[in-house]
């Protein structure tokens, strides 16, 4: 297993030991998984955070009415879980679901608390990873309550326009939390000006 993407991805925060990257990387497994195939369905135990390798997962809710709301996507060299179920060892209230054939490394919470242990700055590079997605979903929720859907369209291809154009419209509304049909007449809309 080729750990390299971890490792710039970690080292972009914090500076390990040569012993430490060992350490770390050992705690890690390895996880292949098909297109369609789930990570974690939403009421069943969420034991790993995973690093994405390759490929595209979808993390969503599905209400008691059937209806789905995408929470995030996740692509290659980014993190992704249920993280209040992983830290609580709550049922997860997220699916994770892959959208293409997806390779992940797998973290399970006792294997991070270990990591925490030994490798002090590990805890950091977490920490920091928090403080950068509770920005984010702050930004996330004032943009859902201050910009129209069109302005929140527009925003979403222009900072992730390789998500845009890797994933379904039907995905991509449930995102924003619209209809594919409105997001249809949003996109026209938003062509034309």
């Amino acid at each position: 297993m080729n750990h390299n993407l971890l490792l710039d991805n970690i080292g972009k925060h914090i500076e390990l030991t040569a012993s430490e990257e060992q350490l770390l990387v050992s705690k890690f497994s390895l996880l292949q998984v098909g297109r369609k195939e789930f990570l974690i369905k939403q009421g069943e135990p969420c034991r790993y955070i995973f690093f994405i390798l390759s490929g595209g997962i979808r993390a969503f809710h599905t209400a008691s009415d059937g209806r789905e709301s995408t929470i995030m996507f996740g692509i290659r060299d980014w993190w992704i879980t249920d993280m209040n179920c992983f830290v609580n060892q709550k049922p997860a209230l997220l699916s994770l679901e892959a959208l293409e054939e997806s390779a992940l490394m797998c973290l399970s919470r006792d294997d991070m608390e270990v990591l925490y242990t030994q490798i002090p700055q590990f805890e950091r590079y977490i920490r920091i990873l928090m403080q950068n997605a509770y920005i984010r979903e702050q930004q996330r929720a004032l943009e859902n309550i201050t910009y129209s859907t069109e302005e929140r369209y527009r925003r979403f291809i222009s900072k992730y326009p390789f998500i845009s154009k890797r994933f379904t419209q039907k995905q991509i509304a449930s995102y924003l939390g619209v209809t594919p049909e409105f997001l249809s007449t949003v996109k026209r809309k938003s062509h034309k000006s």
